[in-house]
Formats: structure tokens, sequence, C-alpha cells
């Protein structure tokens, strides 16, 4: 799976002065520098790891684009008409995505092959087919439901009672994807600093001085797009961001047999569970991954690892004993309202917040954030323009509470499997 990205600037002195300081070199940071750098702007990237280190790379590469709020849930943060226009550009930031992918000419191993979401239970499955009927109506997007008694076509389990399939989604190798898109970026005449952290940003007047352990910059505007890594150096922002792990394992090679039996289409894969899994062929179609969220930030990947495991045989029992070939995971970041976010405070502007989806709306986000920033006012035009997320009370960093909120999904869970009928 692994493909290392393109050599950068880590450790050379950055310059005096930009245009824009960028902090944070992954899939959102690297798209705004490379919109900023074709305008004829300055500017410098700044990662405190190897640029892609993080979720860029550490995810399981598929492109949902996931708005996790329902439409009312949105309608009564903001407004009808503000639901109605994120649930747009969810689809409009796919096909940005897409188009990005071939127009650039990114070799990422991208493929449309849709995604198959499972329901526990026939409630379950009613409410999901009345959903994909309303997705369809409101956004033309193909989307339809699958009967329980013709799932097979899509999926060799029979631990869902049907679902739902989305024909807008697909798959990608985020570390591809990420490496394409750092070589355009250089190409441009980004400056990325790799593993050099931002200490400090002062405003200065008119500029902003920007404080990194290899010098200090100058920069008429400053962007932050460190979603689930963002520590000390943004404040406001950390306490409006709180960083969850996703793990990921991936199988050893299985035969070709068993992958026609058991992914026979090479979708996506979802399913209804608020601790859900989401998994999927590897690009190469010769390997099974899957991943979900961790509880904690501990160092031992024993325990989750072998979470993954048993959730893997529960869904396919025939992979009981198979043998793991990689496990990782990286950092998303989940806000209160769970949408992503561009806002202005105190005259840096702030792209993060991508609840678990990133790969379709941190380049889509990136974009846009800097096309604010060079006035553009039509391009920068976004309805995740808004107020920042709310606080999170009694949070400075460290995610304490994070065991006590993933317990209580497992209850929703176990409370969902016991009412649904199956």
């Amino acid at each position: 799976m692994g493909s290392g990205p393109a050599r950068t600037g880590a450790c050379t002195a950055p310059a005096r002065s930009v245009d824009v300081a960028i902090v944070g070199a992954g899939y959102a940071g690297l798209a705004a520098g490379l919109t900023l750098a074709r305008a004829g702007r300055s500017v410098a990237a700044f990662d405190a790891m190897h640029p892609g280190e993080g979720a860029s790379s550490r995810n399981g590469g598929i492109t949902s684009g996931s708005i996790r709020p329902s439409h009312a849930a949105i309608t009564r943060t903001f407004d009808e008409a503000t639901a109605y226009a994120i649930e747009a550009e969810s689809k409009t930031a796919r096909e940005f995505l897409y188009d990005f992918i071939r127009s650039e000419e990114i070799d990422c191993d991208f493929r449309l092959t849709g995604l198959f979401k499972g329901a526990l239970g026939f409630g379950q499955y009613d409410t999901m087919a009345r959903g994909a009927e309303a997705l369809a109506k409101r956004l033309g997007i193909e989307t339809y439901a699958v009967p329980h008694g013709e799932q097979e076509q899509y999926i060799g389990s029979g631990f869902y009672r049907g679902g739902v399939v989305r024909k807008d989604i697909g798959g990608l190798h985020p570390g591809k994807f990420h490496a394409g898109l750092l070589q355009l970026a250089l190409a441009a005449g980004v400056a990325v600093h790799g593993h050099t952290p931002v200490t400090a940003i002062r405003r200065e007047g008119a500029t902003f001085r920007v404080q990194t352990p290899s010098g200090t910059v100058e920069a008429r505007q400053v962007l932050v797009c460190t979603n689930g890594y963002t520590d000390g150096v943004a404040p406001y922002l950390r306490r409006r961001l709180v960083p969850v792990r996703s793990r990921i394992i991936v199988t050893e090679e299985l035969s070709a047999e068993v992958m026609d039996r058991l992914m026979p289409q090479r979708m996506m894969m979802g399913e209804g569970r608020q601790l859900g899994y989401y998994y999927r062929p590897t690009p190469d179609g010769k390997r099974i991954l899957l991943g979900g969220r961790e509880s904690g930030h501990g160092g031992d990947a024993t325990v989750p690892t072998q979470r993954l495991r048993r959730g893997l045989a529960e869904l396919f029992p025939e992979l009981e004993g198979v043998h793991l070939s990689h496990s990782w995971y990286g950092n998303v970041a989940m806000n209160r309202d769970m949408l992503p976010r561009i806002f202005e405070k105190d005259g840096i502007v702030y792209a993060s917040g991508f609840c678990g989806s990133g790969v379709v709306w941190a380049p889509w986000v990136g974009t846009r954030a800097a096309h604010r920033l060079l006035g553009n006012g039509e391009e920068g035009r976004s309805a995740l323009f808004s107020r920042p997320p709310a606080a999170v009370p009694l949070y400075r960093g460290n995610p304490w509470f994070m065991p006590a909120i993933i317990r209580g999904y497992a209850l929703q869970d176990r409370f969902a499997w016991w009412r649904s009928k199956r």
C-alpha cells in the first residue's frame, strides 16, 4: 500500500518573507498552496511531520465526502437553505476531486467503483431506502436500495439485511494521491518544509510573523490546515477540534476466488452502526482493508487491531484466522456539529474539521480557502464559510472524554442491534 511522498525542503531555512504561510502540508494545505502558487503568490507550507505522514496517507482512500448530520440537524443548526447548500456542495466536492485527478493526471489508482452500505435490520433498511430515494431526487445522485435477497450480488456476507448503493463514490490510493499532489505543489513553486513545526504565529501590523525552529517568516496571510493534528500553535482551533484515531487493518493476499466471493463488484463498503466499519478491496484487488474508530490515543496497537480483526470475522466468518499484513492509524478531526469548516479569526484563515471524510473534503476546502485569500469571489464561495464551530467545554487538547463517548456509541449500537428486525 505504501508510496512515499516526494522529497521536500525538510530542515532547510525558509524564505524570510512570503505572501502566504500555510500550517499543515496534507491534502488541504497542499491543495491551497497549489492554487495560490499558480495564481502568482509566494507560498511556504510547514508540516511538523513528514508531509502526508498523518491521515492524508493513513486513511482508507474512500471518496465518500460524507455529511454526518442529517438534513434536519443541519437545518436546526443553521437554516434549511444552508442545509441544502452543504448537501449540494458535497456532490460538487466529489466531482471536483475526480476532475482534478483526471486533469492533473495523478496516478493514484482511482476507480469509481460505487459504495454499498449495509443495514443492520429490516427497519434500518427501510429508513436507508427512503433516504436513498430522497437523495436521488434532491441531488440527482445515482443511488438505490438493495433488498436482502439481492445483497449477495454486492457483498459475500450474510451479516446485513439489505442496504443501499451509491454510484458516485469510489476509491483511491491515499499515499499516491498525496504524493501526486505534493509533486504538483512543488512544481508550482510551493516551498514545502517537512519536520518543521510552526511554534508561534504573531500578528504585527498588516503582516504575521510565523516562527519555526528553522527560522521566522513574515507572511501577509496565514492559512491553518492542521485538522486532526492541531496543536498549541492554534489554540483557538484546538479547542474546537477533537482528534480521533481511525485504525486500519489489511489482510494478507487472498485468492481471486475469495475476493470474487466476498467483494464481487469490488465496491467500497460501509454500514449503519454508530461505530461502524468502513472497508474495501485494496487498490490491487488482492486484500481487504477494514477500518474503524479507536477510543484512546495510547501507543499499544494490539487491542484496537484485535477489535478490528473480530469485526472482520463477524462480517466474513471465513476470514476468522486470516493473517494481517498491516495495521496503522491516522487522526481524523471531529467538531461539535460534525461539519467541515472554513472561517477567519483575527486575520488567520482556518480550513479543517473534515470529520473522517477528508479524501473529498480536504482538497475542496483547501482550494476554496485559497480562492478566499486571493479575493476570488465566485470561486471562493462555499456553504462551509460560516461561524467557527463551538468550543468543546473543558477541552484544551487532551481528548480525555473520548473513551466515554466511544462506550456510549457502543451502547447505542447494541441497543440498535437489539431493536433491529432481523
